[in-house]
């Protein structure tokens, strides 16, 4: 689906960059491998590459043992044993090479649950910045991203979802999403190409 362009106007220091887990864990050929991720890491990089002082990026970290975690990750996380820290590479935690090059001097925000928000470091780096707009990219679409844009909703951020920037291991889920987007959050999240965003942000 075409991104709707930037229909709130350009975008300027109030903007932060948001990428979403784009690390070798999910890089072909590793164990969660986003097929996608590919795809959209030049994209990442060119808008990190303008931007870089204005990213944030996030990781995901997954529990130290299997079964580790509260409720329902230990069943998570016994499904997934082979993808806890104590039996994986510990630099498939890394950014993809293309995009650690670029922190500092953008940040980063490790966490263990989908979402950046949950555990309030994110509402932390955040507080008392003039950051009012988030630009979102990176994977999955219907997991991580997914409670990415819904926490900044929540918070009242202006989201900007750079379509062909942000990756899923499922077609159908994605356009999904993409579609609920539009359909059921168009007040809320513009959902634009990355060339949009190139040419309204200064």
């Amino acid at each position: 689906m075409a991104g709707q362009g930037l229909i709130h106007g350009p975008l300027g220091d109030n903007a932060l960059h948001l990428c979403v887990d784009m690390q070798r864990l999910f890089a072909p050929g590793e164990p969660w491998a986003v097929p996608w991720a590919p795809k959209v890491l030049p994209a990442i990089v060119e808008l990190t590459s303008r931007n870089a002082e204005r990213t944030l990026f996030t990781r995901f970290i997954p529990a130290a043992e299997p079964g580790g975690g509260p409720g329902s990750w230990a069943r998570y996380y016994r499904r997934w044993a082979d993808v806890t820290l104590s039996r994986i590479d510990p630099s498939l935690i890394d950014l993809m090479p293309e995009l650690a090059r670029f922190a500092p001097p953008a940040k980063l925000l490790d966490k263990r649950v989908y979402s950046p928000w949950t555990e309030g470091q994110l509402d932390v780096m955040l507080g008392g910045s003039s950051v009012d707009a988030l630009v979102i990219t990176g994977g999955e679409t219907d997991v991580c991203v997914l409670a990415t844009v819904l926490g900044a909703i929540d918070r009242g951020f202006r989201v900007v979802l750079v379509t062909d920037a942000i990756c899923s291991s499922a077609d159908q889920t994605h356009d999904a999403l993409m579609e609920l987007y539009h359909s059921r959050f168009s007040e809320q999240v513009e959902t634009v190409r990355l060339q949009d965003v190139l040419d309204g942000w200064r």
